[in-house]
């Protein structure tokens, strides 16, 4: 059984920071499987953030290249993704997806639709950004 967890989304004002964590537990180990983090805001489809596989290879969204990063401790078996420069229209539930055994590189993960882009998902944090 895979349990993925997500922590440390909230309230920022726009320009700030905020760091979310990612813990993956049971069949999933981040040294040979891949993690990342989609959005969604009520109303829309959800979409990709950014994504790490096993190697450390990263993808991210175009709306957050520059200033989110992704990294993982495959010791802590934990992903992060730090986001920096923050905009309102960043605000959204953020949630963390994970997969055994990934093929096809973080891109296919990040630009996919959820349902193929990860097999466990969390249950999300929200991250709000006021201007």
């Amino acid at each position: 059984q895979v349990q993925v967890a997500e922590s440390g989304g909230g309230s920022v004002q726009a320009g700030g920071s905020l760091r979310l964590s990612c813990t993956a537990t049971g069949y999933i180990s981040l040294h040979k499987d891949c993690i990342g983090w989609y959005r969604q805001v009520p109303g829309q489809e959800r979409e990709g953030v950014a994504a790490i596989d096993s190697d450390g290879s990263t993808a991210y969204a175009d709306s957050v290249k520059g200033r989110f990063t992704i990294s993982k401790d495959n010791s802590k078996n934990t992903a992060y993704l730090q986001m920096s420069s923050l905009k309102p229209e960043d605000t959204a539930m953020y949630y963390c997806g994970a997969d055994r055994l990934c093929g096809g590189g973080p891109e296919k993960r990040v630009f996919s639709r959820p349902a193929l882009a990860f097999a466990f998902w969390g249950q999300g944090t929200q991250v709000t950004v006021s201007s």
